[in-house]
């Protein structure tokens, strides 16, 4: 079973941004899948809530050094 959302992330300026994101959250157990989108400046996650949880997602991307602004 796996959950989506939609992050709304700030700083991320081009495709190299972008992989760092989904670079960084292919590394947590339990993240299915993640799209960066630098233009939209939004990050879609799927993911195990049982294995990864919302606020381990976000310190992920917080240590990737972007702004995780919303849910």
């Amino acid at each position: 079973m796996s959950e989506s959302v939609i992050l709304n992330v700030t700083g991320m300026k081009c495709g190299g941004c972008e992989a760092n994101v989904t670079g960084k959250l292919g590394e947590l157990d339990g993240v299915v899948s993640a799209k960066a989108s630098s233009q939209g400046q939004t990050v879609q996650v799927d993911f195990n809530p049982e294995k990864v949880s919302l606020a381990i997602i976000k310190d992920a991307i917080a240590d990737a050094g972007y702004t995780v602004v919303s849910v």
